[in-house]
């Protein structure tokens, strides 16, 4: 039995469309990283760059569990010497809702240049019209945790 080998010329995208609006921010971020990765194809091979685009809309009503609204703070450095620069989750959503969902899927992808193409594939959108209209994203589902009253999944 020979094993199954995507070649990078065998590969088709697909595009996808998931509306963030009240979504998990984490559980969001799993789904839309596998799609990017190409998990969810059952000709998955690790090398090869087989995942499809995905367009997410409504950043701006996506959910975060817990105090993570009041406490949650993302830092970035400007290179400069003293220069790290703080943002709240709060002023973040304000300003720029895209960069949450962004920022929490980047992590999720493998650091190195297959990560880098597969974050290209990403299309963010605060609200809920999208410029991606002629390509047809077909739904894709974030299913939601079931949790009955001890806490436990079901």
């Amino acid at each position: 039995m020979k094993s199954y080998r995507l070649r990078p010329l065998e590969v088709e995208r697909r595009w996808f469309h998931v509306d963030a609006t009240d979504q998990v921010l984490g559980r969001l971020a799993v789904k839309v990283a596998r799609v990017l990765m190409g998990k969810e194809d059952p000709r998955f091979t690790p090398g090869v760059d087989g995942g499809d685009f995905v367009v997410v809309t409504g950043a701006r009503n996506v959910r975060v569990t817990g105090n993570k609204a009041d406490n949650k703070v993302y830092r970035y450095h400007t290179g400069w010497i003293g220069h790290l620069r703080e943002q709240s989750f709060a002023q973040l959503r304000e300003k720029k809702p895209e960069k949450i969902v962004q920022h929490a899927v980047r992590r999720m992808l493998p650091k190195n240049k297959l990560g880098r193409a597969m974050y290209k594939r990403l299309k963010v959108y605060g609200g809920a019209p999208h410029p991606h209209g002629g390509q047809a994203p077909a739904k894709l589902e974030v299913p939601e945790l079931k949790r009955d009253w001890y806490g436990v999944s079901k």
